[in-house]
């Protein structure tokens, strides 16, 4: 691989990559349909709820706990345990702990655009307290 392409591959993860509110993402690897991220959450933070619709994830807790919702369902993972996210499914991460919460997250699917990423109470499409 050349420097240049480094360059091309930095920039191309540096959209992705960077801090949030909540934490940190760093993009890994990137191919055609699917990249790889580390994701750190803050204690006692989270991602707010969103959809994707054309992709799938896959979360791998490293460390710290999870309380993933997905759904309609509500379950907590722990360190080398994993979850996944099939598209078109509301879905929420939170760090409930006092340690970091480091996920890797696989993201695999026809179209990977931050255009796909809907959430839906900033789009006033749901009401906070009115999920099931």
């Amino acid at each position: 691989m050349t420097e240049k392409d480094n360059q091309l591959d930095t920039e191309q993860y540096s959209s992705h990559s960077g801090e949030r509110y909540w934490g940190y993402v760093e993009v890994i690897e990137e191919g055609e349909g699917y990249r790889i991220s580390r994701v750190e959450i803050k204690p006692r933070h989270g991602i707010k709820p969103q959809i994707h619709y054309h992709r799938n994830e896959h979360w791998v807790v490293v460390s710290g706990v999870a309380k993933v919702t997905c759904g309609d369902e509500e379950i907590l993972v722990n360190r080398n345990e994993s979850t996944y996210v099939p598209a078109a499914t509301l879905h929420k991460v939170e760090n409930p702990g006092s340690i970091p919460l480091v996920i890797l997250e696989i993201q695999n699917g026809e179209y990977l655009g931050e255009d796909d990423t809907e959430r839906p109470y900033d789009l006033n499409l749901v009401k906070p307290g009115s999920e099931g």
